[in-house]
């Protein structure tokens, strides 16, 4: 498939098992493995991964130190190296992890929300960077992802660029969530090493600030988000973040790949976690899930239809629309289940409807990972009705556990799942387009009616949910083929230069 394996890099702020706060990290987890067994036909890529070495983790084993000159003064990087397992023809292969350790920035209560986020995710980056002669190895690709590694590109390209060790390597920036910016005061430059004359617009200067993913969508080689629709949503003013006309600028450099979700994992006929196992032929054992999950949820155990949500209770996921149509909702014959935790005003809202319906919703605020993967077995219907959602992980686990997305049309949501056609059979799922509560209610009322008036059909849609592939291993070739381009455009790129 390709000419040659490739060493890659992928840095992130977080990584499953070691660290997580959101998606970023089952990305980073997952993706590693999938591209260390893909991709030719000889031996798989050379995959390594990095991130900061936060409190709490553990396991992993010292491997060098050094010091990084940083603000005027030498800093101490410490390199712990830990491991991914990884399925390559029947072999086990571990992909290297490197946690950069250093007292004084990491070993916090917490990842994030700290007064100096830009000195320790600008350290972090120079640390990786310093890191790569001493492991004496050279990566083809460094895969930044999100603001945390947005120095990465820009210091390649600033302080870098002459070092005959550095300069062959290509750059990939991926934007996971554009919200999350990294946007630090004007002094940030001192941190950067670089002055005053890097503080533009058509440089670091973002809005009276200096932004660690400006400095990724700018310096990067080629340009990467979660899916195709939101790679097309964020030129626009409305959806860009005020990134809009830098990202237009670079519309030629950039990409959408949908994220996938770890098959081994997410797999009803193997899940532990689960009830009772089960696939697409064996679907009347999904109903013993429901039966376990109502018992579980304090719900009237029947073969009632069970409407789903596993969200963060943020403005983004679309729970005002849900609040709105909750006491219509609650008139039909259906079962509501939400597992969530974020905004105080949601988990009250959220509260306040399990206690109005006691029979009819169960909610249970907090995060629990076996009671997540109860209710995608269990439920029959996931809602997901997001303002915006780059990529979305919800709508691709539920397929695959034969619970039928109702989503509205927007980033990942729209590039995966498709509208259910009666009189074709093809869809996938339930969507809807306006954001308003009368589209959602809409789309719930449609999905109910194929539910209860043509359960042949929709044992047909539960079947071609649980088929389709949003494996890692489709990603991760996607991901090869951009590896390859971001190369060709350095290699241009250089020769111009």
């Amino acid at each position: 498939m390709f000419d040659r394996p490739l060493k890659i890099l992928l840095v992130s702020a977080e990584v499953v098992p070691f660290a997580k706060t959101g998606g970023l990290a089952d990305v980073a987890g997952s993706l590693p493995k999938a591209l260390a067994t893909v991709g030719n036909d000889h031996a798989g890529n050379d995959v390594r991964v990095t991130l900061p070495h936060y409190k709490g983790i553990e396991g992993a084993r010292y491997r060098m130190d050094f010091p990084v000159l940083f603000k005027n003064r030498a800093e101490t990087a410490i390199i712990r190296e830990a491991g991914l397992e990884a399925q390559y023809r029947g072999e086990h292969r571990l992909v290297p992890v490197y946690l950069v350790d250093n007292h004084h920035y990491f070993y916090r209560d917490g990842m994030y929300m700290f007064e100096d986020e830009a000195e320790r995710f600008a350290f972090f980056c120079r640390a990786v960077l310093e890191m790569l002669p001493r492991l004496n190895w050279q990566p083809d690709v460094i895969h930044c992802n999100d603001w945390q590694a947005g120095p990465i590109p820009f210091f390649l390209k600033v302080r870098y660029r002459h070092d005959s060790f550095y300069n062959k390597m290509a750059t990939v920036f991926t934007i996971h969530n554009l919200q999350y910016q990294g946007n630090f005061p004007q002094e940030t430059l001192s941190l950067l090493g670089v002055g005053e004359d890097y503080f533009t617009p058509e440089l670091l200067e973002f809005y009276g600030t200096v932004s660690f993913i400006k400095m990724g969508i700018l310096f990067a080689d080629v340009v990467s988000t979660v899916s195709r629709t939101y790679a097309e949503e964020i030129q626009r003013p409305e959806t860009g973040e005020r990134l809009d006309g830098l990202l237009r600028m670079r519309a030629a450099d950039l990409y959408g790949i949908v994220n996938g979700i770890n098959y081994h994992e997410f797999n009803p006929r193997t899940d532990p976690r689960i009830h009772r196992n089960y696939d697409r032929d064996s679907l009347e054992n999904k109903r013993e899930n429901k039966y376990s999950l109502q018992k579980e949820m304090g719900l009237p155990v029947k073969n009632t239809p069970v409407v789903a949500m596993i969200s963060r209770l943020v403005e983004q996921k679309g729970l005002d629309l849900v609040a709105r149509i909750i006491d219509q909702l609650m008139e039909m014959d259906l079962q509501f289940v939400l597992l969530g935790t974020g905004d105080p005003d949601y988990e009250k809202i959220f509260k306040e409807i399990k206690s109005k319906y006691p029979g009819k919703a169960g909610v249970h605020i907090g995060f629990n990972a076996i009671l997540a993967q109860r209710i995608y077995a269990g439920a029959d219907m996931f809602l997901m009705p997001s303002r915006f959602e780059p990529c979305g992980l919800g709508q691709l686990i539920a397929m695959r556990y034969g619970t039928i997305p109702i989503v509205r049309a927007v980033g990942g949501l729209a590039d995966t799942v498709h509208d259910f056609n009666p009189v074709t059979g093809s869809g996938n799922g339930f969507v809807f387009s306006e954001y308003s509560e009368e589209a959602l209610l809409h789309a719930v009322k449609r999905a109910l009616a194929l539910y209860r008036d043509d359960p042949g059909q929709w044992q047909k849609l539960v079947r071609h949910a649980m088929e389709i592939d949003y494996s890692w291993a489709r990603s991760a070739v996607e991901y090869l083929q951009l590896y390859q381009e971001a190369l060709a455009r350095h290699t241009q790129k250089a020769k111009i230069a």
